[in-house]
């Protein structure tokens, strides 16, 4: 990849990718204080600015890696803190919490589908960077969409799993998110996660084009 295309390749993918990292934290956050747990409103996490989300290795480094290198899209930003006990309901909140995250990427991946679909009524100078931003927004997305959906600990569709199985299989089971890094890594480079994810994520982004016509 060439110095300009990179540039071009950087610019087109910043912006979605901080939201849709971000704003997943966030979508956390919101849920875990409807259900009653105020600590990452007393922290000051529960807000829009990606700047309070930010990692600099998870939202900036990593992205930016494994985008240059190719393969699957890769980051994490800072984890809004959650108090499960605090939670109303633990069990049964635990489950809504943890799709607020990928509830939120669903949304963005709806709005930047909009953007795409509009971005041929647009002025060249505007439709056509906003045509390619709105490509990345959906592929960005859609993969964080379906990569938190795996019922893997600590992803949120290890949560969910721990909020439906039974009290004590869902302690055993989520006994197993202190490995859980090590696993997606193990996954993700062994070719296994690509595997499992990509035909996924690509029938989640036909799924889109066909309904908004793009």
């Amino acid at each position: 990849m060439d110095f300009n295309a990179t540039i071009q390749t950087i610019a087109v993918y910043a912006l979605p990718v901080i939201f849709a990292i971000t704003l997943h934290e966030a979508a956390h956050g919101y849920a875990a204080r409807h259900f009653g747990d105020n600590t990452a409103w007393m922290l000051g996490r529960i807000s829009l600015n990606p700047l309070r989300h930010i990692d600099p290795v998870g939202t900036v480094l990593v992205p930016l890696a494994t985008l240059l290198l190719g393969g699957i899209l890769f980051g994490w930003a800072k984890p809004v803190p959650v108090n499960f006990d605090a939670l109303r309901r633990p069990r049964q909140d635990m489950l809504w919490v943890a799709l607020a995250g990928p509830g939120a990427n669903l949304v963005m991946a709806l709005f930047w589908a909009l953007m795409l679909k509009l971005s041929p009524m647009l002025p060249p100078f505007f439709g056509v960077p906003l045509e390619l931003m709105g490509q990345a927004g959906i592929l960005i997305n859609v993969i964080l969409l379906v990569l938190n959906l795996l019922p893997i600990p600590p992803l949120d569709g290890g949560r969910v799993a721990t909020s439906l199985l039974p009290p004590r299989l869902a302690w055993r089971f989520a006994a197993v998110e202190r490995y859980g890094l090590i696993i997606l890594l193990v996954l993700l480079f062994t070719g296994v996660l690509g595997a499992v994810l990509w035909p996924l994520v690509k029938f989640t982004v036909h799924l889109l084009a066909v309904i908004f016509g793009i």
